[in-house]
């Protein structure tokens, strides 16, 4: 089952956007050359990571609003089979994933670019592996998102794949508010620590 859409009446609820308040201007803080060469640090790590290196279908996104750019990862591996997703709204919220292609781009009204929807549709069952963006991450693996539940769906879906979070050193958090439906990834990656099993780091 689906987990559902976060509610912001209650006490987590509440709890989560304050903290995603106060990461988005923390993010907002560290400047967009930080950001720039942070992100392209995380990608030499995530290159270099086997799992990556022996993947061939990934799970990847396009980055909005200050959040780690992979988008090199493509250029650097073009023999992996690239996917990203699109937000779906019907028969319920969820994100469907289509073959990367940079000249099939369209503007979702939330802002992002997303794959046009007319491309192949890539079954999350075919990902070897999948990178997940963030506000945050926990050392534990747990993602704090923007809201909707998306990834939560995902990652609930993941199956055998390999999920990384990807986050920038300062956006690791000690802790946060969780709820039963809440999954956590495999792997963090970030500009200092590379990529780390979250279970080293519990």
């Amino acid at each position: 089952m689906s987990p559902p859409p976060e509610n912001p009446s209650d006490a987590i609820g509440l709890a989560k956007r304050e903290l995603r308040a106060r990461c988005r201007s923390l993010r907002q803080d560290l400047g967009e050359p930080y950001r720039a060469q942070a992100s392209r640090l995380i990608c030499d790590h995530l290159h270099a990571f086997q799992s990556f290196l022996s993947a061939r279908v990934v799970f990847t996104y396009l980055p909005m609003r200050g959040e780690v750019d992979v988008q090199p990862l493509m250029s650097f591996v073009p023999h992996v089979r690239w996917a990203i997703p699109r937000v779906v709204d019907s028969p319920a919220l969820h994100l469907s994933f289509h073959a990367y292609r940079p000249d099939r781009l369209v503007r979702h009204s939330y802002g992002m670019l997303e794959p046009d929807p007319s491309l192949p549709e890539v079954a999350v069952e075919e990902a070897n592996l999948i990178i997940v963006p963030g506000l945050g991450y926990t050392r534990r693996g747990y993602r704090l998102g923007y809201g909707g539940g998306y990834y939560d769906r995902l990652l609930a879906a993941a199956g055998p794949a390999i999920t990384i979070g990807v986050c920038f050193e300062a956006l690791v958090l000690e802790d946060l508010p969780r709820a039963a439906h809440d999954v956590p990834v495999a792997y963090l990656a970030t500009e200092d620590r590379g990529v780390v099993p979250c279970a080293d780091l519990a």
